[in-house]
């Protein structure tokens, strides 16, 4: 009986992922999720449905901080398509000599020093694909590659870096420093920058993209007109950028990019970073001849923020409405009690507990909710389930706040219906219209693929001690306690 009221209690998410795998549209996934969680949650709380309701809505008001990111972050981007900044990074790169075969592997390295500094993948993101994507289609190299390297090196920073949310916030749940936890984590993200690097070039290489250094002064003359006709109709922007990079730029209209990344350095906030970056790109626009008067300013703004689109706010509303009816009804509850029965080692109890996570952020589709959740959760089974000295625990516990966290911000664009998957297909099909992004571009996402797969085999393995500094302690200096706990 407990196990079929499990079953129901989980069974939105096979709804939800059911539906996305069809074909269905994640709005209407999403939506009819959501409802169908609001009916079980009434039946089974036995609330009213204004009671269910007002737990939806406490689960959306999650949102809330993310959707502010979301409108500031479009903001951004549009000036910095029309004043000029896109356009001169654009020719920085060019002149670096930037070609087809090495456009994705600089676009995934200009994402890890961003996102360091600013410790969002959101707001790295907003900032690096317009220049990337297009330069991409200068040089000849593929967008699909582009764009998941793009968001592969937006992900790098929020996962390891001292200003990203989800970081300090599993770390502080988890009871550990953020500074003992970098210093351990550090070696295995460079071995995943490395790897995916490689990744990035060698896939280059295999779709025979082109080693020819491109001229910026006949940019247009080389889109044809198609597609001209295309980008007229649907995103003139990029007609503009364009033409601002074939005719060129002041050479300081790359400073806001720069003034993004000082502020986040100085630990500024991240909606602070992209509104000064979207700020000093006007100015600089106005004394650059890119932006001439107060109503065509005001005019990028607004498209910003209508470009953001009500089809994308309503997704993340109702995603995080059923993350929180999901959370409230105990939906996930078994599965901590299960893992902690079927775990023979500690490691694998540890390799569960990253489980756990990704199947939290799969349910919750918000990986700071997914964080908020799951971290008190795996720290208690960790605490009544194994037992070592404090020195051994403690490394056990830096694990626990590295899984908890990377299997939130890892896997975000890896699950066709989480608000990270639909931010980054969504800006990426608005940015560039040319091409219909998918789960096929996705999937050359290569870090975040790597990151997951290196961390949870690794830590089932064993192997990740080959990692230095990385590897937990062994067994019998920590074991599992005699008797286990059921834990939730």
């Amino acid at each position: 009986m407990n196990a079929l009221m499990s079953f129901i209690k989980f069974s939105p998410v096979f709804l939800i992922a059911g539906m996305v795998i069809a074909g269905y549209d994640i709005l209407i996934a999403a939506g009819l999720a959501m409802f169908y969680a609001v009916l079980l949650c009434k039946l089974i709380m036995k609330k009213s449905f204004t009671g269910v309701m007002e737990i939806a809505t406490e689960g959306a008001k999650e949102s809330v901080f993310v959707l502010f990111i979301l409108l500031t972050a479009y903001a951004m981007v549009e000036v910095f398509m029309n004043s000029g900044v896109a356009a001169a990074v654009i020719r920085l790169f060019i002149g670096f000599g930037v070609t087809g075969r090495t456009v994705a592997l600089m676009s995934f390295l200009l994402g890890c020093l961003l996102s360091l500094a600013t410790g969002t993948s959101w707001g790295t993101y907003a900032a690096v694909l317009p220049p990337m994507l297009w330069l991409t289609d200068i040089v000849g190299g593929n967008v699909g590659l582009t764009f998941a390297a793009c968001i592969g090196g937006a992900s790098f920073g929020d996962n390891f870096g001292l200003m990203s949310d989800t970081t300090i916030l599993s770390s502080g749940i988890m009871g550990v420093k953020l500074s003992d936890r970098l210093r351990i984590q550090a070696p295995y993200a460079i071995i995943c920058i490395i790897l995916a690097s490689i990744c990035f070039y060698l896939t280059s290489v295999s779709m025979g993209l082109g080693t020819e250094v491109k001229d910026a002064s006949n940019v247009l003359a080389n889109i044809p007109s198609s597609s001209i006709e295309v980008l007229h109709e649907e995103r003139p922007a990029v007609l503009t950028l364009l033409a601002q990079v074939e005719s060129g730029v002041p050479v300081y209209m790359i400073l806001p990019i720069f003034i993004v990344i000082i502020m986040a350095f100085n630990r500024i906030d991240v909606i602070i970073c992209l509104l000064s970056g979207a700020l000093s790109g006007i100015v600089l626009g106005v004394f650059a001849g890119t932006l001439t008067s107060l109503e065509q300013i005001f005019n990028l703004l607004y498209k910003g923020f209508s470009d953001a689109g009500s089809w994308t706010i309503v997704t993340i509303i109702f995603v995080c409405g059923f993350g929180g009816i999901m959370s409230r009804m105990g939906a996930f509850e078994f599965l901590s009690v299960f893992f902690v029965k079927i775990s023979k080692k500690v490691r694998h109890l540890l390799f569960c507990n990253g489980v756990f996570c990704l199947l939290l952020n799969m349910t919750l589709c918000e990986e700071t909710a997914q964080v908020a959740t799951a971290t008190p959760i795996i720290k208690q089974v960790l605490e009544d389930n194994v037992e070592g000295n404090e020195e051994d625990l403690y490394k056990l516990k830096i694990r626990n706040a590295i899984f908890s966290d990377a299997m939130g911000v890892m896997t975000a664009s890896l699950i066709p219906w989480h608000t990270g998957y639909a931010y980054y297909i969504m800006m990426a099909t608005a940015l560039y219209p040319l091409h219909e992004f998918g789960f096929a571009d996705v999937l050359l996402n290569f870090y975040c693929w790597i990151s997951t797969i290196i961390i949870l085999a690794g830590t089932f393995t064993g192997l990740d001690r080959f990692i230095p500094n990385f590897g937990i302690p062994k067994e019998p200096a920590v074991c599992l306690k005699k008797k286990q706990k059921k834990t939730v």
